[in-house]
């Protein structure tokens, strides 16, 4: 599906001759991920590439994105026998942003690694305390702030936190994620000290089944 963008093939046919588990060593993905950035316009190929969609593979892409509360997730690559998926987060305009996940402290059920291909946003990473009963988040220390940039790049790993509290208006992301490694992620309102397990509905049929 991305063979007209040979930067974003190569990455993918890198990760699929992988000698190890990419989960486990998810800091070489992000390692080939910097490498690929280095000499490459990104973001044009990419543009190109979604203005030559054929009309099957854009349905494809449009089926398996979804929006959220601050961006929309537009899902680039997907294959189920791949350990990894391509995605591009396009930012809405701060002022539609509803309080949600990317604005919260919080981590993901999964590694990723990203690149600013347009704008920019204020990224934070956090010190969290689990409560030892209930496993959510009891507290949170900011312990870095960063403004980010177009080009900046970076990864980050499913048990570390972080937050985007703000974003330029014309923000848009890269992403290659890898596959879960977690059964859900926390978010956490530092305002209100509330803390939320987030359980993704395709795992939940068997709690469906027994509810019902």
């Amino acid at each position: 599906m991305l063979t007209r963008v040979p930067l974003l093939t190569g990455l993918a046919e890198e990760l699929r001759s992988a000698e190890f588990p990419l989960t486990e060593h998810w800091r070489t993905v992000d390692e080939w991920f910097q490498q690929l950035l280095g000499p490459c316009d990104l973001r044009a190929e990419l543009a190109g590439y979604l203005r030559e969609l054929p009309a099957e593979q854009a349905r494809t892409v449009t089926t398996r994105s979804r929006e959220t509360t601050t961006h929309f997730a537009w899902c680039l690559l997907d294959r189920p026998e791949d350990p990894f998926s391509f995605w591009l987060h396009e930012y809405k305009p701060q002022r539609d942003w509803r309080q949600g996940y990317a604005d919260s402290v919080h981590n993901h059920r999964y590694h990723f690694c990203t690149t600013i291909l347009h704008g920019a946003y204020e990224h934070e990473r956090y010190d969290t305390e689990l409560d030892p009963d209930s496993r959510l988040i009891r507290s949170a220390a900011l312990r870095r702030r960063t403004l980010c940039q177009e080009g900046a790049a970076g990864a980050m790993l499913a048990h570390e936190f972080h937050r985007i509290p703000r974003a330029a208006d014309d923000t848009m992301t890269f992403l290659v994620k890898s596959r879960p490694v977690t059964e859900w992620s926390l978010s956490y309102d530092p305002v209100t000290g509330s803390s939320h397990r987030h359980v993704p509905v395709e795992s939940r049929l068997g709690a469906l089944i027994q509810r019902i």
